[in-house]
C-alpha cells in the first residue's frame, strides 16, 4: 500500500511539473491591430497582418503557444513593461530612445517613411535634402501618426517651417483627415501607404517624392534583459533560411520587404 502510495504522489508530483511546464511555454506577443496591412482586425474581430504571422511563425519555430493582445499603440511599450505580454511584434521601428526602455531583436523587415497627399495637390517634394524638404513643407499642414519616428522626424527637423504638424492615435484616423482635407499631406510608412493607396479610399492620391528616411528597420521588443529576444532572433533566422518568410511577405507584398 505504501508502495502505491508513493507511486501516486510521485505521479501527482509529474503531472503538476508537466503542467507549469507547458504553463511557462504560452508566450503573450503585444499587437496594435490598427495598422493594414501590417496588423488589423478582420470582420470577425480577429487579429490578422502581416506582425501577426511573423508572430505565429517564430512562436512555432520556438514551440510554444502564443496568444496575442492588443494595445493602443501610445501604450504599448508600458504595457510590455508591465508584464501584460512578453514581446511586441507590431511594426515598432529600432530606434536609441526606445532601446533605453526595451530591447529589439534583428530586424524583421526594413521600412523608408514617404509623403503621400493628393494627386492634383500643389505638394511637391522634387529632391530629399533637408533644404529642399522646408521649401516643401512651408506653410503646410501635414499629418502623421504620434510616437513614431516619422512624428519625431517631422517635429525634430520641420516645426518652424510648416503651418503645424497633426499627431494621430492611428494611422486610419490619419488617413480620414487626409481624406477629408484637414491635411496637406501625410507621412507614414512607404508599406502601409502602398496598401492604403490601392484602396478605393485612397484611390485619388499618391506617393510625392522619394522616400525622406530610407533606414528604418522594425524589430520585435522585449523586457531588458529578457533571454526570450535570443531566442526569437534564432527563430528568425530558421523561418528566413526555410521560406516561411517569404511565404509570408509574398502574401501581402510582391517584393520583399526584409
Amino acid at each position: 500500500m505504501q508502495t502505491y502510495k508513493k507511486f501516486l504522489l510521485a505521479a501527482a508530483a509529474t503531472l503538476v511539473f508537466s503542467a507549469n511546464a507547458m504553463a511557462a511555454e504560452k508566450l503573450k506577443m503585444g499587437i496594435e491591430a490598427a495598422y493594414p496591412p501590417f496588423n488589423s482586425k478582420d470582420a470577425s474581430g480577429q487579429v490578422v497582418g502581416f506582425d501577426k504571422d511573423i508572430g505565429d511563425a517564430l512562436c512555432a519555430k520556438m514551440k510554444v503557444e502564443c496568444e496575442v493582445v492588443t494595445s493602443d499603440w501610445d501604450g504599448i511599450i508600458p504595457s510590455l513593461l508591465a508584464k501584460k505580454y512578453d514581446f511586441i511584434v507590431s511594426s515598432l521601428s529600432i530606434t536609441d530612445e526606445r532601446k533605453q526602455a526595451v530591447d529589439f531583436t534583428d530586424r524583421y523587415y526594413s521600412n523608408k517613411l514617404q509623403f503621400i497627399a493628393p494627386k492634383n495637390s500643389d505638394f511637391k517634394v522634387e529632391k530629399t535634402d533637408m533644404a529642399s524638404l522646408k521649401t516643401a513643407l512651408k506653410g503646410k499642414t501635414i499629418g502623421t501618426q504620434r510616437a513614431t519616428l516619422s512624428g519625431t522626424w517631422l517635429e525634430d527637423n520641420f516645426s518652424d517651417d510648416v503651418k503645424s504638424i497633426k499627431l494621430y492615435d492611428t494611422q486610419e484616423n490619419a488617413y480620414l483627415d487626409l481624406t477629408s482635407g484637414r491635411v496637406d499631406a501625410l507621412l507614414a510608412d512607404k508599406f502601409v501607404n502602398y496598401d492604403w493607396l490601392k484602396s478605393e479610399a485612397g484611390k485619388n492620391y499618391e506617393f510625392k517624392g522619394e522616400p525622406v528616411v530610407e533606414s528604418d528597420e522594425i524589430g520585435i521588443a522585449v523586457r531588458k534583459g529578457d533571454p526570450l529576444r535570443e531566442k526569437l532572433n534564432a527563430a528568425l533566422k530558421e523561418i528566413v533560411a526555410d521560406g516561411t518568410y517569404k511565404k509570408i511577405n509574398d502574401k501581402y507584398f510582391p517584393f520583399s520587404i526584409y
